[in-house]
Order: C-alpha cells, then structure tokens, then sequence
C-alpha cells in the first residue's frame, strides 16, 4: 500500500471516530431527528393518500393526530403491563423476600456471601437515587418526544419539497441517488416495522397462551410485555424471558417448572425470531444475525434505550444507500442483500 493509500486510510479512521464521538456528545440533537425521519418514513404514505382527497394541511393535521393517538395509546398499554407487574411485586413482598433469603442460604452454603454486598448497594439512598432518575428520565423522555414531534410535524410538512429539490439539484447523480436512496430506505423501514409488527403479535400472543395454559401469574401482561419488548431484537426477547421466568420461580417454588417455563418461553421466542420471521420478511430485509446484534449494542451504547429501537432500522438505512453505489457496495454485500437492492432500486419510481 503506498503512502497515499495509508494517508486516506488514517483520514477515514479519524473521521468515523470523530462522527460517532459527535453522535454520543450530541445525542440529543441527533436522536430526535433520528426518530423523526423514522416516523416520517412510517407515517407519510397516509398523508400521501390523504392528500389526494384533502388540502395539504388538513391531510397533514390528520396524519399527526393519528400518529399521537397510536403512540399514546400503545405507550398507556405498556405503562400499564409494567405498572400491574410493578403493583404485583409490592403485593406479593413476602414471597420474594423469601425466595431471596433461599437463595442466600444456598449460596452462602456453598461460601459465597451477598448479605453484606446487598446491604451496601440497597440502602435508602440507593432507593433515593434511583427515584431521582426514573423522574429525571421520565422528563427527558417527554421532552424527547415532544422535541421529536415538531420535527415530524414541520417534515412532513416538507417532503413533497424535499423531492423537488433532490430532483432539481445541479449534481444529477446525487440527487438521483439520495431520492432512490430515501424512497428505496422508507419501503424498507415500513416493511421492516410491518413484519416486525407481526412477528410481536404471534410472540406476545404466544407467551400469553403458554402462561394461561400453566397458570402463570399475570399471563396478559406476559404477553403484552413480550409484544413490546420484541421491537428491540435479541435484547428485548431476552428480558421478555428472564422477567417470567423469575415470577414462576416464586410462584411454583418448583426448579423443574422453572427450568421448564424457560425453555418454553425461550422456544417460543426462537421459532417466532429464527424460524417464521426470516420467511415472512423475506431476503430483501436479510442482514446478518452479527449486524444486528451489533447494531443494537452499538446504538444503545450511543442513545440508550432509543437507540437499540431505532438501530436496526439505521442499519438497513446505511446499507440501503451503500447498495447504490458502487465505491460502498462491498458493504451491502458483506452485511445485507445487494442483490434485492439493485432489483429493487431498478424498479423503483422517480416520484416520492
């Protein structure tokens, strides 16, 4: 390689540290507009449809009136699974305490103390603080959505100008580019959120049979947990089964019930994620299992909770556009499915 080649190297090294050095600094800048073309890729084709029977800003009034309720609506349904959960575990104390003081006995029987270690980590100041931070993000939350809906709010506003000017642009190729681009990434997020969508009802409707069907304790909010929690692949799948499977171990106070409420719930979320949604989804949302992991571990790193929502979708974004030109195509052949994409783009209209 010669001095050159390592000097432009070093330059694209630095400069993709420095770019995600300043997505974790200004997250809160970047996140919201993250999101809100995120949403705007999901809510547009209604106000597009709108449009055609309603003046632009009744058509565009409407989508967003829409857009809030679902959110809300779906939001007061996940507060509430947790909220009962929540309220169960105050109720049934007792019974938790003493499954921890079993588990306490049995390890220090086999020399390992926590007695000590628990008593210094949950004090009343621990209590404190952490009250301190549910406030403080529930707060940052609601201010991350309202900051999120105005960014909707004014884009929607102006996608029809955004393709005129990407047409209009002097550069012919690039604009030509980014409009394929962003048309070819939006299809794909809603068809991602569409099958993902689905694939959250088959598994939360799932564990909620599996739960009624062995008598385990709050089997709706199991199900709608495990709903919710699907949006956030590997990760939320994970919590939506170690959650259950704590409950049942005080509840049956069985270790093979336990073992066997595991491996069902675990079995449900494998056969749904591994085995249904590959052949719903088809090869033209393919990315690597590795990828996705990735992408979840990295965006949570960067933005949190939000973060391992959205990555995925930032994924398929980044390597929609790299499947569209040839410079980055190796990246889409490696990590997604350049094959689909090229059809794809191929067959794609010209008009937003």
């Amino acid at each position: 390689m010669t001095s050159g080649g390592i000097h432009q190297g070093a330059q694209v090294v630095v400069a993709t540290i420095m770019a995600i050095a300043a997505l974790s600094i200004a997250s809160s800048v970047f996140a919201p507009v993250a999101f809100a073309l995120f949403i705007i890729a999901l809510v547009w084709p209604l106000q597009k449809a709108l449009q055609a029977f309603l003046p632009r800003l009744l058509a565009l009034a409407v989508s967003v009136v829409v857009m809030t309720v679902a959110f809300v609506y779906v939001g007061s349904l996940v507060v509430s699974a947790f909220g009962r959960v929540g309220r169960w575990i105050v109720n049934d104390a007792a019974r938790f305490q003493a499954f921890y003081d079993q588990i306490t006995l049995w390890l220090e029987g086999h020399g390992i103390a926590v007695a000590g270690a628990w008593s210094e980590a949950f004090s009343v100041g621990w209590m404190l603080r952490t009250a301190q931070t549910v406030t403080g993000r529930l707060n940052s939350t609601m201010s991350f959505w309202l900051v999120v809906l105005v960014y909707v709010f004014l884009g929607l506003l102006e996608v029809d100008d955004f393709g005129r000017k990407l047409k209009g642009m002097r550069n012919r190729a690039a604009g030509a580019l980014l409009l394929q681009g962003s048309m070819l990434t939006a299809a794909k997020i809603r068809r991602y959120m569409l099958v993902r969508t689905l694939m959250s009802v088959i598994t939360g409707v799932l564990v909620w049979l599996f739960a009624r069907a062995v008598g385990l304790q709050l089997a709706e909010e199991w199900g709608f947990i495990a709903f919710s929690l699907n949006y956030i692949p590997f990760l939320g799948p994970l919590v939506a089964t170690v959650f259950p499977t704590l409950f049942a171990m005080t509840q049956f106070g069985s270790w093979q019930a336990v073992v066997a409420v595991f491996a069902c719930l675990n079995l449900i979320q494998f056969v749904v994620g591994s085995y249904v949604e590959p052949r719903v989804a088809g090869s033209a949302l393919a990315i690597s299992p590795v990828t996705v992991l990735f992408s979840v571990f990295f965006w949570s790193y960067l933005w949190g909770v939000f973060g391992a929502f959205i990555g995925v979708p930032i994924t398929i974004a980044f390597l929609t556009f790299c499947a569209l030109h040839p410079s980055s195509l190796w990246l889409a052949e490696i990590f997604g499915s350049p094959q689909k994409e090229e059809k794809a783009a191929e067959g794609a209209a010209v008009t937003p």
